[in-house]
This record gives C-alpha cells, sequence and structure tokens, in this order.
C-alpha cells in the first residue's frame, strides 16, 4: 500500500513539475526541438532616488459638547444642529423616502434604524432601535426593490425591509470579498445600469498586491452571482455615485500615507469600465510618485510610461484629508447652485504638519454639469490652541435628508449633524 501511496506521488508531481515547467517559467537556454534563443530578460528602469519628510501628526481628540457648535463654520445662510448624540462608531447613512435613517456602525458591526416621529429635530433615544447584528465590519448601504443592501468584511447582505423599518434575516448576496487588511470600510451603490458595484480598499499603503480584486471597484450582476473588475488602481475610493444629469460615475479616492505633506494629493476621479487609475505608481493627472518602488511595476517599463497609460483625476484636494463617504446634492431646499453638487465628508489626516480634512467640502458642477472646483462647506473640527492641534470630529458618513437638508456623522464621538438652510432667518 505505501509502494502504491508512494508512486501515485511520484507521479503526480512529476507531472506538475513538467507542467509549470512548460506554462509558468521561462526557459533559460536551447533545448532539443527549440527554435532560437531565448528572449533576454529585461532589467528595471533606473530611477532617481528621492527622499521624504514625513510627519506624524494626531490632533488631540476631544469628546463632542454642546459649546463646540459654535466652532463649526458653514457658508452665510446656513445653520447646523445635532440630530443624535452617543452613536457609537456612526459611519455611513442611507435615507429613506418616508425620513427614517439606517445608520451602519463598522466598530459595533451592525445597523440601527432612526426616524424622528414627533418631529422635533432629534433621534431621540425611544426614535432609535437596532436592526440589524453581527454583520463584520458592516460599512456602506444601499436600497432596491424593498430590501437593503449592505457590504462588510467579506460578504454583501441583502436583507428585507418592513414597513416599520425592521429589517429581515441578512441573507448573502455575495461573498469571498477580498481581505480588508489596512482598509476595511467599503461602499456598496446600485448603479443606473442596474448593476451593482462595490468599492474594495488595498490591504497595504503604497504597494502592489497579488489580489486582483483589491483596490477596485467590483461590479456584480443583479442576482450577484457574477462579478468583474470595474476599475483598478485605486488606493480606497469608499464614497462613489453617479451625477443626477449626466449619470457619470464618480469616486473620491485616498492617496497614499508617508509621502509628505502635499502628495500624493486626494483624488475625484470620473470612473470607467476598464479604467486603471495608477495607485500605486502614480497620482492626481498621471503623476509619477518618486517614492514607490518601481521594481514593483507590472512590466518593465519606466515610471512616466506606465503612468501615461493610466486615467488621472479630475480634480485634486488637499493631501491625506481621507475622504469617506460622497453624496449628491438633489435636494431642493439649498440654493439653486447647490443643486446636483457633491458632498464629501473628510475624516481628517494623521501625517501631515498642518491638519486637512476634518470636515464636509463640497464638489461644484458647473452649467455643463462639469466638476470644477472642491471647497470646505463644514468646518472648524481641527484648530489649533496653544501651540497644540485638537480635533473634535472625525467626520464618515453624509447623506441628503427628506427635507433636503444634508445629515453627516462624526465616527469619533458618536454624533449625527444636520445642516439646514436658513437663509439668515
Amino acid at each position: 500500500m505505501r509502494k502504491t501511496l508512494l508512486a501515485v506521488l511520484t507521479v503526480t508531481l512529476a507531472s506538475a513539475g513538467a507542467v509549470l515547467a512548460q506554462t509558468a517559467f521561462p526557459l533559460t537556454g536551447p533545448y532539443p526541438g527549440q527554435q532560437g534563443a531565448p528572449t533576454p530578460h529585461p532589467l528595471p528602469v533606473p530611477t532617481p532616488p528621492a527622499t521624504v519628510t514625513a510627519t506624524r501628526n494626531e490632533p488631540t481628540a476631544l469628546g463632542f459638547t454642546p459649546d463646540k457648535l459654535a466652532r463649526i463654520k458653514v457658508p452665510a445662510g446656513f445653520t447646523v444642529s445635532v440630530m443624535a448624540t452617543e452613536m457609537g462608531n456612526a459611519r455611513a447613512l442611507y435615507v429613506m423616502p418616508d425620513g427614517g435613517v439606517y445608520l451602519s456602525r463598522m466598530k459595533q458591526n451592525d445597523i440601527w434604524y432612526l426616524k424622528d416621529v414627533n418631529k422635533d429635530g432629534r433621534f431621540d433615544a425611544g426614535e432609535r432601535r437596532q436592526v440589524a447584528s453581527n454583520l463584520s465590519l458592516i460599512h456602506g448601504m444601499d436600497v432596491k426593490d424593498g430590501k437593503l443592501y449592505t457590504i462588510g468584511e467579506h460578504d454583501i447582505w441583502v436583507m428585507d425591509i418592513a414597513r416599520d423599518g425592521t429589517l429581515g434575516v441578512p441573507r448573502v448576496f455575495a461573498s469571498h470579498l477580498p481581505d480588508v487588511g489596512q482598509h476595511s470600510a467599503r461602499g456598496v451603490k446600485w448603479g443606473p445600469d442596474g448593476y451593482l458595484y462595490a468599492s474594495i480598499g488595498s490591504t497595504n499603503n503604497d504597494g502592489r498586491t497579488e489580489n486582483p480584486e483589491e483596490a477596485t471597484i467590483l461590479r456584480f450582476s443583479p442576482d450577484g452571482k457574477w462579478r468583474e473588475v470595474y476599475a483598478h488602481g485605486l488606493r480606497h475610493t469608499i464614497g462613489f455615485g453617479w451625477h443626477p444629469v449626466t449619470k457619470v460615475m464618480y469616486g473620491m479616492d485616498q492617496g497614499s500615507d508617508w509621502h509628505g505633506d502635499n502628495i500624493p494629493p486626494e483624488e475625484l476621479n470620473v470612473l470607467q469600465r476598464g479604467g486603471i487609475y495608477g495607485w500605486p505608481f502614480c497620482y492626481g493627472d498621471r503623476n509619477p510618485d518618486p517614492y514607490v518602488n518601481t521594481g514593483n511595476l507590472p512590466g518593465f517599463i519606466s515610471k512616466q510610461d506606465y503612468c501615461a497609460r493610466t486615467l488621472g483625476s479630475v480634480l485634486n484636494y488637499t493631501a491625506h484629508a481621507a475622504a469617506i463617504e460622497m453624496a449628491f446634492y438633489t435636494g431642493t431646499s439649498f440654493p439653486a447652485e447647490y443643486r446636483n453638487d457633491a458632498f464629501v465628508a473628510f475624516r481628517g489626516s494623521w501625517n501631515r504638519s498642518e491638519p486637512s480634512g476634518y470636515e464636509i467640502a463640497r464638489v461644484d458642477f458647473d452649467a455643463q454639469n462639469k466638476p470644477v472646483s472642491i471647497t470646505p462647506f463644514v468646518s472648524g473640527f481641527v484648530y489649533q490652541e496653544n501651540g497644540e492641534w485638537k480635533q473634535f470630529g472625525r467626520l464618515a458618513g453624509v447623506a441628503v435628508y427628506t427635507d433636503g437638508s444634508l445629515l453627516f456623522t462624526d465616527d469619533q464621538s458618536g454624533v449625527i449633524y444636520r445642516v439646514r438652510y436658513t437663509g439668515g432667518q
């Protein structure tokens, strides 16, 4: 019996070695029947040395107290209020047509349902309830045909929505997503083409990954049985969506850390099927990143040549601001010039001399529905006092409320804020 098993193993290993020799590894010299000399193995393209000065600067974290509302800055005519406190790791928001709001809490692995039943402008204690639990690293959400879809560590789940906002038992829509690694937050949205899109971050800071589904946008068939890599070379595009008029898909990507104060910037990209967006070798409008190892390039070409073949950003924003969620403004209560613009929640930097982010920014689209600028809309959460940087809000989720106001979350203190336009009243 042992001799038979040994013979089988020997044959199997020998066969595997023959297959590998023929398919996986280049031959290094002539062999009987080979025509001509083997193709020479090229050397990597040389690149000049680069030295970076990087700073770890984490502003002192402060809890929320009502007096801090006075520090928050918004444009003239807008006001900020608090709709809820003590909500834990409050991350993504999804607003239902009847005013119910789903809130994901990534560190608590659950989803809450909030509804301002008494219309007092707050989600009171009796107006909040947990509707899903034990969903590992739950984050992005979307709704279609009376079902809520949400994405977590390795799965996309779907749950039936009851009339009172209660969610049914989670069912797996798609599974075996790549490991989260360094970037655990993920987004999920149904596209205008009827397919489901999901953002998958890189597992590391600035190194090429082996799994082709990492650092991508994935596209799923309506039944979840088929998927493709829709776009790649995106380090961490959690927030994405389609312009309400043009239906062009946009996403806000986070740049690499430890490359200095100002590179790489945060990027607004037009996301196209088959698009290569350059991370980790390129940033912005196809600029080579001098601090990334050229030896990891796919093929023995220069970094400049590789970047020239990628898609560049359409707008850039301050480096390390850490974009999380993005929402297009489809309400009517803000002034007309805000219609169809986008709002982005920037969680805030930790490796920049002067902190960036800690704000909600506005992506302004012109009359031709093209993005032209990114500017702060809600700020003041980070400030310097007696030579010390302090912050009282790490912003994560953003969504348009049913009355046209804007909701956003602070996942550090568990606060849900609301921005309304009062016109100075």
